[in-house]
């Protein structure tokens, strides 16, 4: 434990040390990138031995003399921190170059500092082992995330999406406590261990109170409206954060919870399961509606949220019916596929932030051409993009074919099993072909044809902050090409699953192998391709010209396709659950002014809770502004009144 403490030590020194030299600009940013490194190098090698099943780690102190704050690190705490000491020292090491404002000092220092009690947050919520210190880490994560996300304060739409985020967080929160308190009211102590002895039917509405709760975090539909508003918002640094870590963290609330309580019910399965199948599809149908690549993200990260509840289903109805080779591998590919995810979308949001920190633009119709203009950044979102598309040879193949295997596995189920199989099966493919559609439409729009703004055009490579994406690129290849030692690693996390039964060590070294082998043939292939094509063109001039025109003598960009037009075939088949909304100004005349047609795919969830809640109780709340007078007066008497009502009820 101490290794582990040192870590998170150092940690806090490094935020300290960015407050502390604000004024010293790049020391300041230099200073703190190392020091935060070195804490999560340190953190990395502090869970070695709890992830491989060695001595669990706790840490205990007292608290005001009242409370007990314990903390543990096992297997699946493990897990959970690696994503965490990966993914953030390489957005630290990023915002060297994306945070280069000087005469931002100060606000940079602090969110250096912020950033710093995020990491640590998100370390102790994955290891906290009482209600008392998860509460705590809880609220400190929630409340270091809201204000990284207001950065650019003085931004009205910042400071709007600040607001959403803070109200849709608390309101997560007090679904958790709610479950927290329900517990601690049936065992009387604050240990997590305890849970499990809660009566079987608290025990279901304790998950489903923290579903909600954890749910709201993780961004499962309808929970997610936070998502689009504040990952614009915040830097492209810390939006790879939040992404790529932090959500993750709802997703351990989950795993956790159903561990402590030690039940396994077919409705947990069942109802976990549902709730993937409709964030992924929906999350990713609404991705492909967007044109504002970090809001298209946003959407892309409910996508697959989704697909790591779909895996957890998968592995809970396996788990309930005794099928342990489908409980096995649904929880192994939902545990590869947060490790996945957190490369994957961190890469992306750190490409976005490339482009937008080069051409100050978000919407993918302004942009084009950048592949020749930012070819590392191009080639490193394309890595990114066939990723999370789940195509061979990269990681998000490895894990949605564990999930795949698992789903598979469950078809000999009978009765209601069956059909969440069935569906569970139907629900990735669909998932996978509209990502696949999504991101044809962001690389093709965004990176070839050509530019379609002058901003566009005047666009560079960002330099240094490529390092961070090609390493992530890297590591989603080397995944992909070499699975065994990280599905290993997944199943390893499942040690902390007392009522799982693990496969045979035969069987999962002979999925792997499969898995390697296919895609190390897909990548000989390419390989062999691009020999041939410089062969082949070894002895031939090559010029350089514009974009083909498609027979036109005098294209222009602006006969280009855009994001719209793309994807509205597809974005419009879902319509009784998309939201689309059109103007046009029509034609009127023989001869026409200037005509205009906009298109917008509103988020259906979002628009029914401005209609029929918030427009509603706002409409209710404003017929008692007579209450507030102004006189204090009847001031003091509204809080004697209280009082009195208060007194009268005890």
């Amino acid at each position: 434990m101490d290794t582990f403490l040192l870590s998170l030590t150092v940690l806090l020194a490094g935020g300290l040390f960015a407050l502390l030299t604000y004024r010293l600009f790049s020391l300041m940013k230099a200073g703190y990138i190392a020091i935060t490194a070195v804490g999560c190098l340190i953190g990395l090698y502090a869970i070695a031995t709890p992830l491989q099943g060695g001595e669990i780690v706790t840490f205990s102190k007292s608290w005001l003399h009242l409370f007990t704050l314990s903390f543990s690190v096992d297997p699946l705490s493990a897990f959970f921190l690696i994503p965490i000491f990966v993914v953030c020292p390489l957005a630290v090491i990023y915002s060297f170059g994306y945070m280069d404002h000087p005469e931002q000092r100060g606000r940079v220092g602090v969110s250096f500092f912020f950033c710093t009690l995020l990491i640590i947050s998100m370390v102790l919520v994955a290891t906290a082992d009482n209600i008392i210190s998860f509460v705590l880490v809880w609220e400190c994560m929630s409340l270091s995330s809201f204000l990284l996300v207001l950065f650019e304060y003085q931004e009205k739409s910042v400071r709007k999406a600040g607001y959403i985020y803070f109200i849709f967080t608390q309101a997560g929160a007090l679904f958790i406590f709610a479950a927290m308190a329900l517990a601690y009211s049936h065992t009387g102590t604050f240990d997590f261990a305890s849970f499990s002895g809660i009566p079987d039917h608290i025990k279901i509405v304790v998950f489903f109170l923290a579903l909600v709760g954890f749910g709201s975090k993780a961004g499962i539909f309808p929970l997610h409206m936070w998502l689009p508003y504040a990952h614009p918002a915040a830097p492209s640094n810390i939006s790879a954060i939040m992404s790529g870590v932090m959500i993750k963290m709802g997703i351990y609330g989950i795993l956790r919870l159903y561990v402590l309580l030690d039940a396994p019910e077919l409705i947990f399965g069942q109802t976990v399961l549902i709730l993937g199948i409709i964030s992924g599809i929906l999350g990713v149908v609404y991705a492909n509606g967007k044109q504002d690549i970090k809001i298209l993200l946003a959407y892309c990260s409910v996508e697959n949220i989704g697909i790591i509840l779909i895996g957890a289903g998968v592995g809970m109805i396996g788990l309930a019916s005794g099928n342990m080779v489908m409980a096995s591998f649904g929880f192994a590919g939902s545990l590869l596929h947060v490790i996945n995810h957190s490369i994957f979308k961190s890469l992306l949001f750190l490409g976005a932030g490339a482009v937008l920190h080069k051409t100050g633009l978000r919407d993918i119709n302004q942009l084009g051409g950048l592949l020749k203009k930012m070819p590392t950044t191009g080639r490193t979102f394309l890595t990114g993009s066939i990723s999370i598309s789940g195509l061979p040879p990269f990681n998000g193949f490895i894990s949605e074919f564990l999930i795949y295997y698992g789903a598979f596995h469950g078809i000999t189920l009978n009765g209601s099993s069956y059909i969440f199989v069935v569906l569970a099966i139907l629900s990735l493919a669909i998932i996978g072909g509209l990502a696949g559609s999504c991101f044809t439409k962001v690389v093709g729009i965004a990176f070839l044809g050509e530019p379609r703004s002058e901003k566009a055009a005047q666009a560079t490579e960002v330099g240094m902050m490529t390092v961070p994406m090609v390493l992530l690129a890297a590591l989603c290849l080397i995944i992909g090409i070499f699975p065994a030692p990280f599905v290993e690693l997944a199943f390893w996390g499942l040690a902390s699953f007392k009522a799982l039964v693990p496969v045979g060590v035969e069987e999962i070294s002979v999925v792997t192998a499969n898995l390697a082998l296919a895609a190390r043939l897909i990548l000989a292939l390419f390989a062999l391709v691009l020999i041939l094509r410089k062969v082949l063109y070894l002895r031939k001039d090559i010029a350089r010209g514009p974009t083909w025109g498609c027979g036109f003598t005098q294209p222009t960009v602006r006969m280009q396709y855009t994001g719209t037009s793309y994807a509205m075939s597809i974005v419009d088949f879902f319509r009784p659950f998309i939201l689309i909304r059109t103007k046009y100004s029509g034609i009127n005349r023989i001869f026409p002014g200037r005509t205009t047609y906009e298109t917008r795919v509103d988020d259906i969830s979002e628009v029914a809770l401005v209609d029929r809640i918030v427009t509603p109780l706002l409409y209710l709340i404003g017929k008692f502004r007579w209450i507030q007078h102004g006189h204090i007066q009847l001031y003091i008497g509204y809080i004697v009144v209280t009082i009195i009502a208060l007194l009268l009820f005890i």
